[in-house]
């Protein structure tokens, strides 16, 4: 929840219209207020305090009693006010939070006004002037829960300690310390490289991806859950399962060889716990049976485990063991939380590669950097999107400069590189593609590493031709990052594109409903919509149909907020010819277009990529309505 408390001189409005579908009666009495000498409170209820509507007005009522104290008044005048926050509950359980404040303050003998719930209305206040007149608070619903000590790796207390040296690589491989490093041209290069140095992940602003997710009714935060698991509904759910189906494709023709490893394991099995102090990262712990378990953050314990059991030769080599984790988990800390750009459960494609030695893990990695390029590029995500930061030992670099020196040549951009002294962890060298998002912060998206620790960990071996045992090199890559991570970024790239002035869209193959059809009348022209629907879906074409009673002009603006691709408008012209005034997204003159070359048109642009039926019935009037932003 959202407050601003202004002491004011007065505080009057007036109802004006309905701002929502099914606001609040409003009576003669309440229709127009004023208030004198009071404490004006404005607030948004939040999706947050839906968990728990009492514990939320608590809380409120307790910030608004102490501003009132040191303002010196018992006149409290609430107000409903949208306008702080993207992120607003369900405008009943809010109505329910608003109702709770109301009553607990009355009850501690406040005289107390409130204004409507959904109206849209006009006011006028009078601030006072002093120092303590404007106080704004963020109300934090979640119950409070005593936690036990969590547990934190060996390997983030030495993250937090680690030195390092800072560079920005040059196009010409020229190293340059990042305060002396000139970022004209580099803005995003800049802010990522001070996000990386600082690493400071707090969020102080919502990133523009949360109230499009919600607004396109993506995915949405699960009060009832965990902060940090979502909640997708259907045409989110549709493109996490595309992703997923895409990125995994990659891999198997990479070569990739699937397979499925358990969610937990024992946290005190011996390789794991060394692993555990290896590898950054906070954990879900579960008791079961008086051991203690930790539920994954990546694949790398079971594929290990599974290596170490498996009889390999060095003509198997290099073995690519695949898995796509649903779901991987850590417990990132509670301010740090955003959205999609970082959460406590996600889905992550995780392909290891055991190499022989270092030559063949160089020239592995290689292959895998262009399939990491190409991956991002077919879900819309382009090079000039996002930043490689490079993490390095000095040693390393200084003998494997070649290696750097084509990465940096392929990404063909100054780089962030980070070096060591020593190494503290299991890689020697790593790299990150970051996507820098609309509060500037960062959010890696591909990455890779070389591995040379894993091996004697888990007493991997493999068979050399002189018929002796030797451990592998192990890479660690997701070519993708995590799947959610994959939607944030596309969606930030797209508000990016609406604060240009420009349209936002989905790449093709990905969009919920790629054509959209409207019958002049629905009476006479919902038939042939259907027809049209069914051929299109056996091309693998997504189509729907807006079978609503509103004008053919809001049906129209109605697919064009829904990011539809192709939007067509059939009558009895359209029946009679066969051919259509296509509306495409993006280009502002309807193109004609019979149904042959609109299907061939979609057809080239989707070759090669996943397809899933429409998630959600033709009709439109058919769809419940999953999210409600006032």
């Amino acid at each position: 929840m959202k407050l601003l408390s202004i002491h004011s001189d007065f505080f009057e409005y007036e109802t004006r219209k309905k701002a929502i579908k099914n606001p609040e009666k409003v009576t003669e009495e309440n229709k127009k207020g004023r208030m004198e000498e009071c404490l004006s409170v404005f607030m948004s209820i939040e999706k947050i305090d839906e968990s728990d509507t009492t514990k939320s007005a608590e809380k409120a009522v307790e910030d608004i009693k102490k501003n009132s104290e040191q303002v010196n008044t018992k006149n409290i005048m609430l107000y409903p006010f949208a306008h702080l926050s993207s992120d607003l509950a369900q405008p009943n359980k809010a109505l329910e939070v608003i109702k709770n404040m109301e009553g607990l303050l009355k009850k501690e003998k406040y005289n107390v006004k409130r204004a409507p719930f959904g109206w849209y209305k006009s006011f006028n206040i009078s601030c006072k002037g002093h120092p303590l007149s404007e106080l704004s608070s963020q109300i934090d619903a979640l119950p409070e829960v005593k936690a036990e000590k969590e547990a934190i790796s060996e390997a983030l207390k030495a993250e937090e300690k680690l030195k390092s040296h800072w560079y920005i690589m040059d196009v010409d491989g020229k190293l340059i310390d990042i305060s002396k490093f000139d970022f004209s041209g580099h803005d995003k290069l800049k802010t990522f490289a001070h996000y990386e140095k600082e690493k400071d992940r707090t969020v102080v602003k919502k990133p523009a991806h949360i109230h499009l997710m919600r607004k396109l009714e993506l995915v949405d935060y699960e009060p009832a859950s965990d902060p940090g698991n979502m909640r997708y509904y259907p045409k989110g759910r549709l493109i996490k399962k595309l992703l997923e189906e895409y990125v995994s494709n990659k891999i198997i023709t990479y070569g990739g060889v699937e397979v499925e490893t358990p969610i937990m394991y024992d946290i005190k099995h011996p390789s794991l716990e060394k692993y555990l102090n290896k590898f950054p990262a906070r954990q879900y712990q579960i008791a079961s049976d008086k051991r203690t378990f930790f539920l994954r953050f990546a694949a790398c314990f079971g594929q290990f485990l599974m290596a170490h059991d498996a009889t390999i030769s060095y003509k198997n080599l290099p073995l690519k063991l695949y898995e796509l984790t649903r779901y991987s988990f850590r417990r990132e800390q509670s301010g740090e939380l955003a959205g999609l750009r970082r959460l406590r459960a996600f889905t992550m494609p995780d392909v290891h590669a055991l190499c022989s030695d270092m030559e063949q893990a160089k020239e592995e990695y290689k292959i895998r950097f262009d399939l990491c390029v190409d991956v991002l590029r077919g879900a819309g995500i382009e090079k000039k999107d996002y930043e490689l930061g490079l993490r390095i030992t000095k040693e390393f670099y200084e003998k494997n400069k070649d290696l750097v020196m084509h990465l940096l040549k392929k990404f063909d951009k100054p780089i962030l590189l980070e070096m060591w002294d020593k190494r503290e962890f299991y890689f020697v060298l790593k790299y990150e593609f970051n996507f820098v998002d609309s509060v500037n912060k960062a959010a890696a998206l591909s990455t890779d590493q070389i591995d040379v620790e894993n091996a004697d960990t888990y007493d991997i071996n493999y068979n050399d031709k002189d018929g002796k045992k030797k451990r592998p090199l192990i890479l660690h890559c997701s070519p993708s990052g995590a799947i959610e991570r994959v939607i944030y970024a596309i969606l930030e790239i797209q508000a990016e594109k609406m604060a240009r002035g420009e349209t936002p869209e989905f790449p093709l193959w990905l969009a919920p409903s790629q054509v959209r059809f409207i019958p002049v009348s629905v009476e006479n022209h919902l038939e042939k919509c259907k027809e049209l629907c069914k051929e299109m879906l056996k091309h693998d074409i997504r189509a729907d149909i807006d079978d609503s009673e509103e004008s053919i002009g809001k049906r129209v603006r109605q697919a064009e907020k829904d990011w539809v691709p192709y939007i067509l408008v059939v009558g009895d012209q359209e029946i009679e010819t066969d051919n259509f005034k296509v509306r495409i997204r993006g280009i502002k003159e309807q193109k004609d277009m019979g149904k042959e070359e609109l299907v061939k048109k979609i057809e080239d642009k989707t070759k090669g990529f996943p397809f899933k039926p429409l998630p959600l019935p033709v009709l439109l009037t058919k769809r419940p309505k999953f999210v409600t932003i006032q």
